[in-house]
C-alpha cells in the first residue's frame, strides 16, 4: 500500500516542525542524561531514581491524566502527600472533556497533518508537574481501547482522527482503513489495520507515517524528562512484532539523544507463562522492564497471585530487572479485599511496583476521589492503603530484603508473606489476620516489633520479642495487618 511520496514528505516535515515548536514552547528541564531513571545497581528487582531505590506505589483516578487539566495538580499533590510516586498515563481521548492529538477544520473533520497544539500542552504540562514532584510516569503510547468498539464518551474507532470516515487525508479506498470496527480488544492477534502497518504485514504506508509523526511528536518532548518508563501499548493482543518495532524506535530516538531509556510492552494475556509474555522475557535488551498488570484480573487469586510474581522472577532470573504492576483492579475482580490484598503481596514478592487502577467509569473531575468496582483509583481507602505500604517500605531497605516464605513455621496458603534480610530485618504481611512463626537469632539484642493496619496507616506501639527457637507473631486482629521486626 503506497502513498505518494510528497505526501508522505509532508507528513514528515510537518511533525518534525511542529516537534520543535513544542520544544521551544514547553518548558524543558534542564537534566543530566546520567539522572534518567534506571534499574537500581544493588537490586535489579528495584528502580533507582536520584541515587535512592524505590519501590513505586500509585493511585488515581483516570489512566490518561495528561488528557484531565482541570483538578489535575491538585490530584498529584494528594499523591505526594499520601506516599504515592507512581502514575500510569495512557495517550488517550475517551473522555469528557479530553482533547484530540489533532485539528479539526470547519466541516470537523481532523486533518492529520496539523496537530492539535492543546493535546500536546497538556502533555508537556503533565510531565513538567509530575517532574516537579519526583512522581514516575509509566507512559503507555497505543491504547487498544481508542482504536475497537466505541468505549465510554469518546473511546473506540468511530471517534478516532485516523479513521478514514474522520479525516480529510484519506478514504477507505487509498488507505485500507475500515469505517467500522465494532469487536472489542481481545488476547489475540486480529485484523486491525492499525496493528499490521509494517513492511513485513500490511506494508500500510499511509498510516504508518502518521504513526511516526505521532511518536517523533511524543518523544521530542519526554526524552526530555528523567522520569519516564516507557510502555508501547495498554493491554494488547496484537502480533508482538508490532510491539517490537515501536521499542526500537523509542530506543533508537533516546540513543539519538544520548539519554538512556526503559521500555517495556504490556500484553493483555493474564497467562504469565504464555508465549507472547515469554516473547518479553527473552528480550531484555529491548524490554527492560517487565509489566505484569494483567496478573491483577482473573487468573491472579491469592496465594497463586503471588505465585505468578515469583515465577516471573524466576524466569527472569538471569536477566533481573524490575516487575511493574500499572493496575491492579477493584471489587470486579474476586472482590475488595483480594484487591487491597493484591497490592500488599506485589511489595511482598519483590515487585518494583503496584498501583490502584481508576474508578471506571466515572468521567467527572467531581468524583475524583471516588471508588468503584473497577478500582479504588485515589480515594479515602487507597489513601491509606498507599500511605501505610509506603510507611513500611520507607523502614526497609528494599535493596537487602527479598521474600522468604520458607522462613515462616505454621504458614497456612496465602495466610502470610516475608520479606526478609535474616537476623536484620524482616516484615511479615498477613491478608487477614493470622498467626506463624519465624525463628530470630538468640544475641544480646532483642527484637522489636511494631504493627501497622493497612486501613489505618499509623504504627502500634513498638513490643519487644524476646529470641527463641521459634517466636510466635500472631496479628493484633482480622485485617490487612504487616509486622516490621527489627533489631534493638
Amino acid at each position: 500500500m503506497k502513498q505518494p511520496a510528497l505526501s508522505i514528505l509532508a507528513t514528515f516535515m510537518y511533525a518534525c516542525s511542529f516537534s520543535l515548536f513544542i520544544s521551544c514552547e514547553s518548558k524543558k528541564p534542564e537534566v543530566p542524561s546520567t539522572t534518567y531513571i534506571d534499574v537500581d545497581e544493588r537490586s535489579p528487582w528495584y528502580w533507582n531514581y536520584k541515587g535512592k531505590t524505590l519501590v513505586l506505589l500509585g493511585g488515581s483516578w483516570q489512566d490518561n491524566m495528561f488528557n484531565h487539566p482541570t483538578g489535575l495538580k491538585d490530584h498529584l499533590d494528594v499523591m505526594l502527600s499520601v506516599g504515592a510516586n507512581y502514575i500510569r498515563n495512557t495517550m488517550s481521548h475517551r473522555n469528557v472533556g479530553n482533547v484530540f492529538a489533532y485539528e479539526k477544520n470547519t466541516d470537523g473533520l481532523f486533518d492529520l497533518n496539523h496537530f492539535n497544539k492543546e493535546y500536546w500542552q497538556r502533555y508537556s504540562n503533565f510531565l513538567e508537574l509530575t517532574y516537579q514532584r519526583d512522581i514516575i510516569v509509566q507512559l503507555e503510547i497505543w491504547d487498544p481501547w481508542d482504536m475497537y468498539e466505541d468505549h465510554q464518551s469518546f473511546g473506540g474507532w468511530s471517534h478516532h482522527p485516523l479513521n478514514p470516515a474522520n479525516n480529510v487525508n484519506y478514504s477507505t479506498a487509498s488507505s485500507g482503513l475500515p469505517e467500522i470496527i465494532d469487536y472489542p480488544p481481545v488476547g489475540r492477534p486480529t485484523g486491525h489495520p492499525f496493528f499490521k502497518t509494517l513492511p513485513e504485514m500490511d506494508n500500510n504506508e499511509i498510516l504508518l507515517s502518521h504513526q511516526k509523526a505521532y511518536m517523533d511528536t511524543l518523544l521530542s518532548i519526554s526524552l526530555n524528562y528523567p522520569h519516564i518508563l516507557y510502555c508501547v501499548h495498554n493491554e494488547t493482543g496484537e502480533n508482538v512484532a508490532f510491539g517490537d518495532f515501536w521499542a526500537d524506535f523509542i530506543r533508537q530516538k533516546a540513543n539519538e539523544k544520548g539519554v538512556k531509556v526503559h521500555v517495556t510492552d504490556m500484553r493483555r494475556n493474564e497467562n504469565v507463562r504464555s508465549e507472547d509474555q515469554n516473547h518479553l522475557y527473552n528480550q531484555p535488551d529491548r524490554y527492560s522492564f517487565i509489566d505484569i498488570s494483567q496478573n491483577n484480573a482473573w487468573e491472579g487469586l491469592g496465594q497463586k497471585h503471588y505465585d505468578n510474581i515469583l515465577y516471573v522472577k524466576d524466569r527472569i532470573s538471569s536477566h533481573p530487572r524490575p516487575i511493574n504492576h500499572n493496575k491492579n483492579y477493584g471489587a470486579v475482580r474476586h472482590g475488595e479485599e483480594e484487591s487491597v490484598a493484591r497490592m500488599g503481596r506485589m511489595i511482598f514478592a519483590g515487585a518494583a511496583s503496584a498501583r490502584f487502577h481508576r474508578p471506571h467509569p466515572m468521567e467527572d473531575p467531581a468524583f475524583m476521589y471516588e471508588k468503584t468496582e473497577f478500582g479504588l483509583g485515589l480515594s479515602p481507602r487507597a489513601q491509606k492503603i498507599i500511605t501505610s505500604l509506603r510507611m513500611v517500605t520507607d523502614e526497609l531497605d528494599l535493596a537487602l530484603v527479598s521474600p522468604q516464605n520458607e522462613l515462616l513455621v505454621d504458614r497456612d496458603e496465602n495466610e502470610a508473606y516475608l520479606l526478609a534480610e535474616p537476623d536484620k530485618q524482616y516484615a511479615i504481611y498477613f491478608p487477614d489476620g493470622g498467626s506463624v512463626s519465624l525463628e530470630l537469632s538468640k544475641d544480646k539484642n532483642d527484637w522489636m516489633l511494631r504493627w501497622i493496619n493497612l486501613d489505618e496507616a499509623a504504627w502500634k506501639e513498638a513490643i519487644l520479642l524476646e529470641s527463641q527457637n521459634f517466636t510466635e507473631i500472631t496479628t493484633p486482629a482480622q485485617g490487612h495487618w504487616i509486622a516490621l521486626i527489627r533489631k534493638k
